[in-house]
């Protein structure tokens, strides 16, 4: 039995609705056979699991450990991953260290794999701390399923306050959001840009970026985002522009459909 989420209507009622009954609905997907199954199966496994090349031998381990970050459709990438968490991240250069997306980062630095002689996956706490991103992660996926947009909302909602409470440098934070697919789409749509945008030199996004950020919320930094109100200013945005895209394609594609009926 998979976990249906509950959206009974669209747009940003819709996401009042989940938001109110959000809590209910986690509790319900925690509590599926599917759910509690994967999780056993972590707990038991992932102690032995004291490598690389034996977490990514595992497919379902690893299955549980990419979503945890957001990064399930790498599971088949194996090589690849293994490559991410032996670099490890002390290592300046390390291949995590490297990629734009700083999710390979935050798995890479969460295992532990490339920079101690004894993995993070020994520790007693470390099974409670992926499992709780799992679930997260998970309930994050099945709402997808049914909205992306909420989705990609529930995302920015957990992830933009992290990354804006960082104590590095405001450009540093706006090129780790732009390296992150899921901020990245959504803010493109809460301000206004194209798809197409990704395409222009990454210096002349930032500046575009922080412009807009600055006329939209009165500032330009990232770090205003840390602040609830904010935040939810932000995510509204997002929501409001995204319904507008949403009745634009449909009124597009009922033209297209009238058009054809009159040839």
């Amino acid at each position: 039995m998979s976990f249906q989420p509950v959206l009974p209507q669209s747009g940003y009622s819709g996401w009042v609705f989940l938001k109110r009954t959000m809590e209910r609905q986690q509790a319900v997907q925690k509590s599926l056979p599917v759910q509690q199954r994967d999780e056993a199966y972590f707990r038991d496994r992932i102690g032995k699991a004291d490598t690389a090349e034996k977490l990514v031998s595992d497919k379902r381990l690893l299955r549980i450990a990419l979503t945890a970050f957001g990064l399930e459709g790498d599971l088949n990438s194996k090589a690849f991953i293994q490559k991410v968490l032996e670099g490890g991240t002390l290592k300046e250069g390390s291949l995590a260290n490297r990629l734009a997306n700083k999710q390979y980062q935050k798995l890479a630095a969460a295992f532990g794999y490339g920079d101690f002689s004894v993995p993070r996956t020994r520790i007693s706490t470390f099974p409670d701390e992926i499992l709780s991103q799992y679930h997260v992660r998970s309930f994050e996926k099945d709402i997808g399923t049914q909205n992306n947009t909420y989705r990609l909302a529930l995302n920015a909602e957990r992830e933009i306050p992290d990354l804006a409470g960082k104590p590095t440098s405001e450009k540093a934070k706006w090129y780790s959001l732009l390296g992150n697919p899921p901020l990245r789409e959504m803010l493109q749509t809460a301000l206004g840009l194209p798809k197409s945008f990704a395409a222009i030199d990454i210096d002349q996004q930032l500046s575009t970026i922080q412009a807009k950020t600055e006329a939209a919320f009165g500032s330009p930094s990232l770090s205003q985002f840390k602040d609830p109100a904010k935040l939810d200013a932000l995510v509204r945005r997002f929501m409001l522009r995204s319904e507008m895209q949403d009745q634009a394609a449909t009124m597009s594609s009922a033209a297209a459909a009238l058009t054809l009926l009159r040839r």
